[in-house]
């Protein structure tokens, strides 16, 4: 069938059949389909949508549009998370190794941050030496040999979705539920794991601003996941708010080692642990919620997720000493705190608007081909509820210089709200579909 045929199809509401988005697909990856009629084809999909089979086979078309991982070989059952990303999430640095050590295989595959939301393999390359270029052959040795491992998205695991996704970006074709799906369920499904727990972030730092559409997507992941036989958790968490207490590079880092050492923000520990206990349960080594969150709540505190950490820093090329000596890492030359105008209880902070002045410190990109100054950011954020006296610090910024660091100050401001009462309590897990009970 001509490509041409498929895009009027689908642009007339027709619902495809799993042959003709497989041929489409696999003509685009090999470049006998060009950009203009997948441009139009991704066009067409974003007004017409596509039915939940529709869904199921673009991305089973896109997963097997290169090599397929498998980890069935593994003695531990396979698991990995993925989040759509916000401000200050820095979840996948403890998760991953707090699931090895609980007993899973975490072959993670992640990505890198535009505009203003951070990338874990940005966060990861703050520690000296650490590699996310691996091939796969050292990624599943890695993953047998220390239980997690970390990397970017290889040349030949979906490259469907690499080619499409650039293509999404320039076309107006990025808020499509059903293309979102398919790009992010092809990338995990390609790494192989067996069991996928999603964190869809809501709210004004997060791609899903509102709670019906971060339930569209929630419910749009698992239904193609149950199709593609995977087990499936999705939990809908808040991004009105920065998680935790750091925005940055770096100093992410350094907030994902103090929850290792069993310290840190207390709502980046209790999400970690939610999440990795659904994967704990899904793949069936914990028995239910309750006995995980306790189990994996030792593991913190006795220190056993921070030795995988280090013994996955070290397979990867990293230097492990940063665990013990933070000023291994990366470090702003300026330091500056920024401090509260009035006294007040936290009432408010805007986290697209902190991600905004951590871009502009240097802390990602707005190109692609940006550089990171891996040391800027804002850390010692103080969290909503707080109560501050006129002149206390509301955070810490870390620049590049100080004429940076005094256009952060009064961006910081303009985005922290105080008031003279405190704000009603707002859970970080919104809603939660998932299996595990």
């Amino acid at each position: 069938m001509l490509t041409k045929w498929i895009i009027e199809r689908k642009r007339d509401g027709v619902e495809l059949k799993p042959e003709e988005i497989e041929a489409i697909i696999q003509g685009y990856t090999i470049g006998e389909v060009p950009d203009y009629q997948m441009a139009a084809f991704a066009m067409a999909v974003y007004f017409r949508g596509m039915t939940p089979a529709e869904t199921a086979a673009l991305t089973k078309a896109m997963m097997h549009s290169g090599e397929v991982l498998s980890f069935d070989d593994e003695p531990r059952p396979s698991a990995d998370k993925h989040s759509t990303g916000g401000i200050g999430d820095k979840i996948s640095l403890i998760l991953a190794p707090l699931a090895a050590a609980a007993g899973l295989a975490v072959p993670m595959i992640s990505g890198r941050g535009l505009g203003v939301t951070g990338g874990t393999l940005d966060k990861l390359e703050s520690i000296p030496g650490f590699n996310v270029q691996l091939r796969v052959a050292d990624f599943k040795r890695i993953v047998r040999e220390v239980g997690c491992c970390m990397i970017g998205q290889t040349a030949t695991l979906a490259p469907a979705d690499r080619k499409l996704y650039a293509l999404r970006d320039v076309t107006g074709t990025v808020p499509s539920i059903p293309l979102i799906t398919a790009s992010i369920m092809s990338k995990k499904l390609a790494e192989g794991a067996a069991t996928l727990v999603f964190d869809v972030k809501c709210g004004r730092g997060a791609f899903m601003r509102t709670l019906e559409d971060a339930r569209g997507l929630a419910a749009s992941l698992i239904r193609t996941g149950a199709a593609l036989d995977r087990r499936m958790a999705a939990l809908i968490t808040d991004m009105d708010r920065p998680l935790g207490a750091s925005i940055g590079n770096a100093l992410e880092v350094r907030e994902a080692i103090e929850v290792l050492r069993g310290s840190g923000p207390q709502v980046v520990r209790d999400l970690t642990i939610e999440l990795v206990a659904h994967m704990a349960v899904l793949s069936d080594v914990q028995p239910t919620l309750v006995h995980a969150r306790g189990t994996l709540a030792r593991l913190l505190d006795k220190g056993q997720a921070l030795d995988r950490f280090a013994r996955m820093i070290t397979a990867q090329g990293g230097d492990a000493r940063c665990l013990d000596d933070l000023s291994l890492l990366p470090t702003a030359p300026v330091q500056q705190a920024v401090p509260a105008p009035a006294d007040g209880y936290v009432a408010d902070i805007d986290p697209d608007a902190l991600g905004r002045v951590v871009l502009e410190l240097g802390g990602g990109r707005r190109l692609a081909t940006d550089t990171i100054d891996h040391s800027t950011g804002i850390n010692e954020l103080a969290a909503v509820g707080t109560r501050v006296a006129a002149g206390e610090p509301l955070c810490r910024i870390h620049a590049r210089n100080a004429e940076e660091a005094a256009g952060a100050t009064a961006k910081v401001l303009a985005a922290i709200r105080l008031a003279e009462q405190p704000p009603g309590e707002t859970p970080v897990i919104i809603e939660t579909i998932s299996e595990a009970t």
